[in-house]
């Protein structure tokens, strides 16, 4: 079982552990849900969201200004 990962330049294809959520991978690469914006299969996701065998998961960094 596995899943696609998009972020900035890296596309990839990881294994996935059972009951793997997106908090589960945001932590797992260092980042925080206040930084980047998740996409599930081409839909907005929230952190609780559990990622399934064969997701497509794209990750988005917010850019903030002022």
């Amino acid at each position: 079982m596995e899943f696609n990962l998009k972020f900035k330049d890296m596309d990839e294809t990881r294994p996935l552990k059972e009951n793997f959520t997106i908090d589960d991978l945001l932590k797992e690469l260092g980042l925080s849900a206040q930084t980047v914006v998740a996409k599930q299969n081409g839909e907005l996701t929230v952190e609780e969201s559990v990622i399934e065998d064969g997701d497509d998961i794209q990750l988005v960094q917010i850019i903030y200004g002022g």
